[in-house]
């Protein structure tokens, strides 16, 4: 007579007590992504050491995934698992050994709960150190890119903050002039130009931006903001040396070759009570490169 056979024992998951020691090295690569993080948040924050910028970079990123490469690899199911259904019933031994998974079920639930904190404390750390560059950029531009050292009633003067009267320019002359103590703003410099007796066709609603015949552009070419310097009294042409811009000053230096496609600003002037020239206000238009008549 044979004996029965014994019946197969159903195959348990791991237990939560095998996966309590990879709980570390998550633990550690959480931790030191946050002391990394700091520590690059602090180094940028003291004026900043590349080499030494990569390297807690390098901890930062790597400790964060080496945590998730442990977890991944050790703590959650790596399955199929497959199990057989037992009898219903239960004896004491099932009984104690199913509280005993129970309360390491518990600890594993705490064990999660500090990996978490650990992780979102790693990912916080990084951000807010991230976060730092940015102050690189500079400050917030605002208006200014919009303006420049131009203002009513600002005093046209020379490179050597001479003060310039319309009868100082010979016909056909040019003169790089500023606004007076401005003698260093680039976005500033403006060419001072005289032309022939009745010469000169404003623009609508520019009529009264000269004086006499003396007219100002900005010096700023308006395809890729190089100096514009190179003026043909005959043809009352500018040149941009750059990309040969070329600009017709009678006509209110309107483009006429080259890629420039927007006029030069023009300075609306006037005269003070001493007879020198002044400007009425600053530029009504943007200068330098040709994005600005993009939309805004």
């Amino acid at each position: 007579m044979t004996e029965p056979r014994p019946e197969p024992q159903p195959e348990l998951a791991p237990s939560p007590t095998a996966a309590r020691s990879p709980a570390r090295p998550i633990a550690l690569g959480f931790t030191v992504s946050m002391a990394a993080s700091i520590g690059l948040g602090v180094v940028y924050a003291l004026g900043g050491q590349v080499q030494l910028e990569g390297l807690l970079l390098f901890f930062a990123l790597g400790g964060i995934a080496v945590g998730f490469i442990v977890w991944g690899g050790k703590l959650l199911p790596q399955g199929p698992y497959v199990q057989e259904r037992h009898p219903l019933s239960s004896g004491e031994e099932e009984q104690e050994e199913a509280t005993e998974v129970f309360e390491e079920g518990a600890e594993s639930l705490e064990r999660r709960r500090l990996l978490i904190r650990l992780l979102t404390g790693a990912f916080v750390a990084l951000g807010a150190a991230l976060v730092f560059p940015v102050r690189s950029l500079g400050e917030r531009p605002g208006g200014s890119l919009f303006r420049t050292a131009w203002r009513r009633g600002s005093r046209v003067v020379d490179e050597h903050d001479k003060p310039v009267r319309p009868d100082d320019l010979a016909v056909g002359s040019v003169v790089t002039v500023f606004p007076a103590g401005n003698t260093d703003a680039a976005d500033s410099q403006t060419l001072l130009i005289r032309l022939g007796p009745g010469q000169y066709r404003p623009r609508r609603g520019r009529e009264g931006w000269a004086v006499g015949d003396v007219v100002a552009f900005s010096k700023v070419c308006t395809h890729a903001g190089c100096p514009v310097g190179l003026y043909e009294p005959d043809t009352h042409q500018l040149f941009c040396p750059c990309h040969q811009s070329v600009f017709n000053v009678v006509d209110g230096c309107e483009p006429r070759s080259g890629p420039a496609t927007r006029p030069l600003p023009q300075l609306p002037l006037t005269v003070d009570a001493d007879g020198y020239l002044v400007a009425r206000s600053d530029y009504t238009e943007p200068i330098g490169p040709g994005f600005w008549n993009r939309d805004r």
